[in-house]
């Protein structure tokens, strides 16, 4: 069995929002050296963004932050706030051997919180990279990250990734 990273709506408009306690541009940065890591140890990478349903054309900033997205990725598009429901996220998953998922991205209430509950209903072991995600309010994130993820798996900061 193997752990996989997954970065859940990073894009330019989603990035570019007033998001807190860290930055959209902080948030990418530290998924970046996350990605590096887990690529570098020969774990999946998935990278989840959304799309809006029943539109002819997706807002700008609707793609990938530039550089994100390498050649053995796992691309994941969602038309719902998780990854899983109705996305081919799953068998991806167990088509790799995976069983623990460590999450990370944007945002931490809404597209991380959402994925997380799913994950677990599917059974993955969950780490969140508390670092690496912010939400719309600094006291919403903190609230998730100290009161509702160690309910569902470890919590951890970017650090503890990079080696």
């Amino acid at each position: 069995m193997t752990t996989a990273l997954v970065l859940i709506d990073l894009m330019p408009r989603i990035i570019a929002l007033p998001v807190a306690p860290h930055s959209g541009q902080q948030v990418l940065e530290r998924c970046g050296r996350l990605a590096t890591a887990f690529r570098a140890n020969d774990h999946p990478v998935v990278l989840v963004r959304v799309e809006r349903p029943n539109v002819s054309e997706q807002p700008p900033g609707s793609d990938f932050a530039d550089g994100l997205v390498q050649p053995d990725d796992i691309v994941v598009v969602k038309r719902t706030i998780g990854s899983f429901h109705n996305t081919d996220l799953h068998d991806q998953l167990q088509s790799r051997g995976v069983n623990t998922l460590v999450l990370a991205g944007l945002v931490t209430t809404m597209g991380v919180e959402s994925t997380a509950r799913a994950a677990s209903d599917y059974g993955y072991e969950l780490e969140f990279v508390a670092d690496a995600m912010s939400g719309f309010a600094a006291e919403e994130h903190n609230f998730t990250i100290e009161k509702i993820f160690p309910r569902f798996g470890k919590v951890q900061n970017t650090d503890a990734y990079d080696h």
